[in-house]
């Protein structure tokens, strides 16, 4: 009874309390979002979970017409909960900065029922919103339906001022990881002509289309500008899963018939213009930063010429003094040469290893000179000083190529003998053929050829008179290709500033997404550890990821490597040595360059170098089966073991042997595909023991070609796609002798390299080993290529011995 007393007392209190009104100036409304939803259920279910107790709610619900769920006569919007209360329809969500958007938002809930489905296929791995996995059938709303849903919202947003027009949003907007309401068919358009909503204007769209057609944005400044628009994106920099749920939200909105979650210049072009138009004072700073961000790759690095190429005195002088108008260049003894384009000077003092050059006085205004520079050479890094240009102001360039191959001497060195002797034995007991070359201080000191080109006729029968192996022959490289193909045009468009392999692979292919695939980085691919298995057997319906993994075709292999092929494990788990890597590599390449990888490398780097013998599909281009080492005796059919479709069953001459390459990428692939000869291999190897140039051609630059041969942390024997000799552990490879500074590659069809900076040498030794018959081992190891159980087939013995050869001597 007394606190019945005491309750009746406060009310009476509170009743007498004078109280006078005075309106502040500092206030705002509690609502600032209108959320659209659809129920995805049929009226019943969705009363069911919106009334009754332990469910969700709504403010109002708004049912359609063909529901045989709803009885009335009469469509009627349903008030759930009042507008003052906290109805809990948005969950887990957040817009413009704000979160907790029950405590801010009116809600309304419209019948409408999409139908969605999950893909059960093994290759989609993870699932999210708007997963490629996911198909979602949305049908139309039912158009009384939206003349109640225009006339409610309008009598809200006139209670409710603080409700911008960026504030009336969909479930998805605030929830894209989780929600996909109201789904593409919601009409935010015709709301947007009833003054509801936001919406952007065409001829601002076409600016910003245009404007991103021509120099695409980063994926982090349009996760910057979502940010600035409303949704609850953190810029990370990759188009990862968050990322793409967004972008289809946005799209959904904004670009219904185009919802793919990919960015794309229609979709920046509608943000850029929704937020000119309703952000105006955040566009300046946007525009700012995608201008700075398109500078790197539009003004794209001028490689140059030569080994040293530069103007004396230095125009960009280095305050520490005694830095400027200095350089280095590799060099031999005895040999060099020096160029000097005058400009306007009449004399200047040139220094190289110390000693001043003898140069004409005075210099000839606008003349190029030449000096050889056999007297002041060492073999090894070599220094150049310029001083005393005069007049002042004046100035010159100097130009110094890099080195050279010599030609031959006659004969071989009897020093090789044990070489000789090895593989001559391997010859005689059964093995195909090879051709060795060894490079040393730039001079070719063993070119040799053994054995036979081919030894078997088209059905396996031998030849009468097998095809003697010349030093001329062209050989399938196999993968090698990685390397003297795709390798050299990555090293070459990271020193032009058009690659960056730290950068995701996606901002060069956009349609690598989903599944895991926006984390991944070009130097993933490089190092193997983005988490692909060893291969996709692509060109047979015989595949473990099943026949919808089978292509002969170039378009559709390439469209499963973007957007299909499984990972095997997580990222940078541990090196899996991949073909499909070196596929999306070369995918890289021919997005960046606009030009098929044959032509590109073919155009830009082989004939650049003045090499007219590397090159992919010779057959396609004015070669003859004659000219090439032959490989496999029956095709790819394992002496008649192996079947599929379009198999082939003859030897195989002049065709690369990759099944990958040839029947799923049309013969021209980063992982395999590459015909060269040992000479134009020395060339190439040369180029890199010079540090990116041959001649007055420059490839690369040499710290590229650092960053791409020094070893990962972990694991000594990789660089960037590069093969190292490590400490000793691909001995098998390298042999015993190696420094831990040489690298190269091996090819399945019998090639192997080794670039061994150390001791400026370069082994190439290229054997047709699967030239041979398929026998049973012993031991019950199964079935092998006879060549590959030669010493000389498995390279380490032969390169060993080579080792032995120039060290010993």
């Amino acid at each position: 009874m007394g606190i019945i007393y005491g309750l009746l007392m406060f009310i009476c209190s509170c009743s007498s309390l004078p109280l006078s009104h005075m309106q502040s100036k500092n206030y705002s409304h509690r609502i600032k979002f209108l959320v659209m939803h659809y129920t995805a259920i049929d009226y019943q279910k969705s009363v069911k979970a919106l009334v009754d107790e332990g469910g969700l709610s709504s403010h109002y619900l708004i049912p359609e017409r063909n529901d045989p769920s709803y009885q009335d006569d009469k469509l009627k919007v349903i008030q759930l909960v009042d507008e003052a209360g906290r109805a809990w329809h948005a969950g887990r969500s957040e817009w413009q900065g704000r979160r907790d958007l029950n405590d801010q938002s009116i809600g309304i809930e419209i019948v409408n029922v999409p139908e969605c489905m999950r893909s059960h296929t093994k290759v989609d791995i993870q699932k999210h919103e708007h997963d490629p996995s996911r198909l979602c059938i949305f049908p139309d709303y039912d158009p009384k339906q939206i003349e109640l849903l225009i006339t409610l919202s309008k009598d809200i947003l006139a209670r409710n001022p603080d409700i911008s027009p960026t504030a009336v949003i969909g479930h998805s907007d605030i929830a894209p990881t989780r929600k996909n309401d109201p789904g593409p068919r919601f009409p935010w358009y015709q709301l947007y002509q009833q003054g509801i909503g936001a919406w952007y204007d065409n001829n601002t769209l076409k600016k910003y289309w245009e404007m991103f057609n021509d120099y695409p944005p980063t994926i982090g400044l349009i996760q910057q500008a979502l940010g600035v628009y409303g949704y609850g994106i953190v810029e990370t920099g990759v188009a990862d899963s968050h990322t793409l749920d967004t972008l289809s939200a946005f799209q959904m909105h904004f670009l219904p018939w185009s919802v793919n979650g990919k960015l794309d210049s229609k979709t920046a072009g509608a943000l850029f213009a929704l937020i000119d138009k309703y952000f105006p004072q955040r566009v300046a700073g946007l525009l700012e930063r995608y201008t700075k961000e398109q500078q790197p790759s539009v003004q794209s690095i001028d490689l140059g010429y030569y080994q040293v190429n530069d103007v004396f005195p230095n125009t960009q002088r280095s305050t520490r003094e005694w830095v400027n108008d200095r350089d280095t260049f590799k060099g031999y003894a005895n040999e060099g040469q020096i160029i000097i384009d005058n400009t306007d000077a009449h004399s200047a003092d040139i220094y190289v290893n110390g000693e001043k050059l003898n140069i004409d006085s005075p210099l000839q205004p606008y003349h190029r000179f030449q000096y050889s520079l056999s007297r002041r050479t060492k073999d090894g890094e070599n220094t150049l000083r310029v001083e005393n240009v005069v007049p002042e102001g004046s100035s010159i360039r100097v130009m110094i190529p890099y080195p050279s191959i010599q030609p031959q001497k006659t004969g071989n060195s009897s020093k090789f003998a044990k070489v000789d002797a090895l593989i001559n034995s391997d010859i005689e007991a059964g093995f195909p053929g090879a051709v060795l070359l060894v490079l040393k201080d730039r001079k070719i000191i063993k070119r040799s050829a053994y054995g036979f080109a081919r030894k078997y006729a088209d059905g396996g029968q031998a030849l009468a008179q097998p095809i003697a192996m010349e030093s001329t022959q062209l050989f399938d490289l196999a993968s090698n290709t990685k390397m003297f193909a795709t390798n050299f045009a990555l090293m070459k468009l990271v020193s032009e500033g058009k690659l960056d392999v730290t950068r995701p692979i996606t901002d060069y292919l956009p349609e690598y997404q989903g599944q895991g695939r926006e984390s991944r980085l070009v130097r993933d691919l490089l190092t193997h550890t983005a988490g692909y298995a060893p291969q996709v057997r692509f060109f047979t319906k015989d595949n473990k990821l099943g026949p919808q993994f089978f292509s002969q075709n170039k378009q559709k292999t390439e469209h499963l490597l973007l957007t299909k092929v499984p990972f095997e494990m997580g990222r940078q788990t541990k090196a899996i040595y991949s073909d499909t890597d070196y596929m999306l590599l070369s995918l890289i390449v021919e997005r960046i360059t606009h030009k098929p990888l044959d032509m590109y490398v073919e155009q830009n780097i082989y004939h650049a170098l003045g090499l007219n013998n590397t090159l992919f599909n010779p057959l396609q281009k004015g070669f003859t089966k004659s000219q090439f080492a032959a490989t496999e005796i029956m095709g790819n059919t394992r002496g008649g073991t192996v079947d599929f479709d379009n198999v082939r069953a003859y030897v195989l001459q002049g065709e690369v042997h990759d099944e990958k390459a040839f029947h799923s990428l049309g013969g021209v692939a980063g992982h395999a595909g590459l015909f060269s000869t040992v000479d134009d291999l020395a060339v190439l190897s040369q180029t890199l023991l010079n540090g990116g140039g041959y001649g007055k051609t420059k490839i690369f630059d040499q710290q590229i070609l650092d960053e791409f041969i020094k070893p990962e942390e972990g694991n000594s024997t990789f660089g960037l796609g590069w093969r190292r000799a490590g400490r000793g552990q691909r001995k098998w490879h390298f042999g015993p002798y190696a420094s831990p500074y040489a690298f190269g590659h091996t090819g399945w069809t019998g090639t192997v390299t080794v670039i061994d900076p150390k001791y400026d040498l370069a082994i190439i030794l290229l054997t047709n080993a699967r030239h041979s018959e398929i026998i049973e081992q012993e031991n019950g190891k199964g079935r092998q290529f006879n060549g590959k159980l030669f010493e000389t087939g498995k390279y380490g013995s032969i390169v060993s011995l080579v080792y032995e050869a120039v060290l010993d001597n």
